[in-house]
């Protein structure tokens, strides 16, 4: 039921044209259901001298002479005129219906997916990791069409069974009330085989849709990871990774289809013999000379039609549970609390963004990975963040755009806590760039105006200039229009950070964060970059993590982070003085110019 709830929510805009086109179904299938009756008329009034005064139904009053004698020509034309024009009102009714049935669906896909993008642009990293990325895409793409089928097709179709039904048994009833007989004594009998089979088919559906995003994961996964495969030699781990999915998936569905099957033989019995049951119950009236040879053929049509109709009703409540399944997964992901909650206060006017951060720490699944950090950054500080692989220098960054909250303490952003601004406030005041960088397959001046895309061109350009990407750009064949593959593929490591330097410079935020940015950079240009920023951009606040400490020495501050905590602080001369590990980090590096330092290692030995 909350299921239904949860998709009326978003029909519910929809009821209008719906309960048009129930009103369109209905006359059409009424039209529908006369026919066979003019079936009946033909037989035993236009080929056969049958009586008037044993036909009740609504078209008695053709055979009152006015529209032509029994056994005449002149009624036979009647009653095929009054068939045809009922008959193509059913198939324009039909036709319109459909349509509306399907537009309403599309209304309510369109919507049902972009409610779940929403979602997922909503909810922090570490809520959307309880999700692996297959079953993501499975929720907003597969789930949204399954889910609108139930209530675009589903749910109409079901109605039309039982309107179908309510109506050819009244319509029996006029005929002869012991031509129900069968179909009572059957009902059951469907009933109980619905009932049976009918979870089964809802667990069924769950295994199935859980390969789907097994599969999904694993090509995703593959797409990503191609050059790592081919660098291992592992293509054929991951043949048999994908050959395993593939063999789960289909496992499952033959297993539904084991179940459709035997739901379908032993439906199929017992229609047969309820079809069958009908007729001898019918030819036996007319034996009797309680109805009319014609009578036996519309009864014939209206038994199929009711065997038809179960069929249906059968076979949509069989289907339905695929969508519940799909609808379940939905409402639980719509129904996923974000860690990181939105505020409500707003930043309003600020030109200038002081941070405070105050007894910070930061536990996860109980690990320590902040802990009591306190900082003071006034508005144009230039902090430098080093540390070991570990040491929480990016979880450090990311909570000042609330990527993570903090477990205790505050950041403060002018004086309030970030937490009870609204989410996006803070972050446009925050130019990130990650260390993991991330570039759309578009063009690179569409990556660079990502968060500007009417900005003029020559403030793109002027931002790659800063981000000295300007030079590298302009050799591609396209130059700017230079379309870049999936994640940047098709230029390399280095011109991907500067890039994505260019696209934080262009936003203009007052607070510029580097976090480990600059690690693909050769020594030389990252100088310039930074001296670039600081030079055109001065009165920026900017907050740079590093591992080569060269990038940070120019810092009004440096932190040394091991284990999520402050071990030193202070300035270059300050630091290089103490002769602690940020000193002998550095003249590690000095030494070797262009070597990578492991922290890591450094930080084992000196403990």
């Amino acid at each position: 039921m909350d299921v239904l709830k949860f998709g009326f929510k978003y029909w519910k805009k929809n009821i209008p044209m719906s309960l048009l086109a129930k009103f369109m179904s209905m006359v059409a299938l009424t039209c529908d259901l006369f026919l066979p009756m003019l079936t009946a008329m033909l037989i035993d009034y236009v080929v056969k001298d049958g009586d008037p005064k044993k036909n009740t139904t609504i078209f008695r009053f053709l055979l009152n002479g006015k529209y032509g004698e029994i056994h005449s020509l002149e009624l036979f034309w009647h009653i095929a005129l009054i068939f045809m024009l009922l008959l193509l009102v059913r198939t324009a009714l039909i036709y319109w219906r459909n349509i509306m049935n399907q537009k309403n669906g599309l209304n309510l896909e369109t919507t049902l997916r972009m409610v779940t993008f929403r979602k997922l642009m909503e909810l922090d990293s570490e809520t959307l990791s309880e999700f692996n990325t297959g079953e993501l895409l499975t929720t907003i793409n597969s789930d949204t069409i399954m889910f609108k089928e139930m209530f675009c097709r589903i749910i109409p179709n079901i109605f039309d069974s039982f309107y179908v039904l309510i109506v050819t048994i009244i319509i029996l009833c006029t005929f002869n009330p012991y031509l129900l007989i069968i179909p009572v004594i059957v009902a059951p009998f469907f009933a109980v085989s619905l009932m049976k089979f009918k979870e089964q088919a809802r667990i069924n559906h769950r295994n199935i849709r859980a390969s789907n995003s097994k599969m999904s994961l694993t090509v995703q996964e593959n797409i990503e990871a191609v050059r790592l495969v081919r660098s291992f030699t592992n293509e054929e781990i991951e043949k048999d990774k994908f050959n395993l999915a593939n063999e789960e998936l289909k496992a499952s569905h033959i297993k539904q289809i084991k179940l459709s099957s035997s739901f379908e033989a032993i439906f199929t019995f017992i229609k047969q013999v309820a079809y069958i049951g009908s007729l001898g119950v019918a030819a036996v009236l007319v034996m009797k000379g309680y109805l009319l040879v014609g009578s036996l053929a519309a009864i014939t049509s209206y038994v199929l039609k009711i065997m038809d109709f179960i069929s249906q009703l059968n076979n949509m409540m069989f289907q339905m549970q695929q969508q519940l399944v799909s609808g379940k997964k939905m409402l639980v992901f719509m129904d996923t609390e974000s860690r990181v909650p939105s505020g409500e206060a707003h930043v309003k006017n600020a030109e200038e963004v002081n941070l405070s951060v105050r007894n910070a720490s930061i536990v996860l699944d109980g690990n320590t990975i902040l802990h009591d950090i306190n900082l003071e950054i006034p508005y144009g500080k230039k902090l430098g963040v080093v540390g070991g692989t570990g040491s929480g220098k990016s979880m450090l960054l990311e909570s000042f755009i609330r990527v993570h909250d903090l477990t205790s303490g505050e950041i403060q952003l002018n004086g309030k806590d970030v937490r009870d601004y609204d989410l996006e406030d803070v972050r446009k005041e925050f130019a990130y760039v990650f260390q993991d960088v991330f570039l759309f397959s578009n063009t690179i001046d569409s990556n660079i105006a990502y968060s500007q895309p009417y900005v003029e061109q020559q403030q793109i350009v002027e931002a790659a200039k800063h981000a000295q990407a300007h030079s590298f750009i302009q050799q591609l064949e396209e130059g700017y229009d230079t379309i870049v593959g999936e994640r940047g593929l098709g230029i390399s490591g280095g011109q991907k950070q500067r890039v994505s330097i260019a696209r934080a410079l262009l936003r203009d935020a007052p607070v510029l964060v580097l976090d480990d940015a600059t690690s693909a950079l050769d020594v030389e240009t990252e100088k310039k970059l930074l001296q670039d920023i600081k030079t055109y951009f001065p009165e920026k606040t900017l907050l740079i993590s590093a591992h080569r400490l060269s990038s940070v020495v120019d810092c009004d501050e440096i932190i040394y982070m091991q284990d999520g905590e402050i071990i030193e602080r202070g300035s270059f001369e300050e630091l290089m003085k103490l002769d602690g590990h940020f000193a002998a980090v550095y003249k590690i590096q000095e030494a070797q110019y262009h070597s990578v330092v492991d922290f890591d290692h450094l930080s084992e030995s000196e403990a």
